[in-house]
């Protein structure tokens, strides 16, 4: 709790390295660094793949094969040779590199063993298939379903990020209480019920949501500059992702 009464999660001083920056950075070598940093981007955003894959009319089995062994072709040659238009976003990198597998590569590696010989990504497949159902709601083009679908494991991911730095600084508690407030349509009365819930003064968690919302909000810019090469289209990748919500 801070010297106001107020309670807020601390920031860290210091932001990583832009994850898509350190892939771009290595080029055509391969580097453990530049190797982690695209494996991570790869398991943080593989369902949207995987929701492409479904809306372009491939079965659950078929649509983890693919992705499967897409992955493991994309991490162990180098896609970066003829995409230089996509590769200042990774979002569009990855997509365009799908498509490329989906229209030329998928018949050759069905001759071939899953994986390719290479160590394929532990993917939660279990819950994909629940996950896609329940976004098949609302019909939306492939490419529409890519980018919601990308915009949601990003919101997630920053949800992650912000949970952890929390608890790291002993207020798990709050969070739990406060995340709600992240989202729309929450009021002076639930915010009083809150307050009575963690023993605080309403002004206390005002000023505790306040933080809290400006901490999710630099985190979000964060985690959207680690899939950019170019930190100054921020702004233009945040209009774009959250365009997929519309409509």
């Amino acid at each position: 709790m801070t010297s106001d009464g107020s309670s807020s999660c601390a920031p860290g001083d210091i932001f990583a390295t832009t994850h898509w920056t350190v892939v771009l950075a290595a080029g055509k070598r391969h580097t453990p660094q530049s190797d982690h940093a695209l494996e991570e981007l790869c398991r943080t955003y593989w369902f949207p793949l995987y929701a492409y894959v479904r809306r372009r009319g491939h079965s659950k089995q078929d649509a983890e094969d693919l992705v499967q062994e897409f992955f493991a072709r994309f991490l162990a040659k180098n896609y970066l040779e003829g995409l230089s238009a996509e590769r200042g976003r990774f979002r569009a990198f990855l997509l365009a590199s799908l498509k490329h597998f989906l229209a030329n590569e998928w018949d050759k590696s069905q001759a071939q063993k899953r994986g390719g010989g290479v160590t394929p990504l532990s993917l939660d497949w279990q819950t994909a298939d629940t996950k896609f159902q329940v976004a098949a709601t609302n019909e939306p083009s492939p490419d529409k379903a890519f980018d919601r679908e990308w915009a949601l494991a990003l919101l997630a991911k920053v949800i992650e990020r912000l949970q952890k730095e929390c608890e790291a600084d002993g207020k798990a508690k709050l969070f739990e209480q406060l995340k709600t407030f992240l989202m729309a349509g929450k009021g002076e009365t639930a915010q009083s019920d809150v307050a009575k819930t963690l023993g605080m003064e309403e002004g206390a968690v005002r000023v505790a949501i306040h933080r809290l919302r400006k901490r999710y909000r630099a985190l979000l810019r964060d985690e959207i500059s680690q899939t950019l090469a170019d930190e100054s289209q921020v702004d233009e990748e945040m209009r774009a992702l959250f365009g997929a919500f519309s409509g």
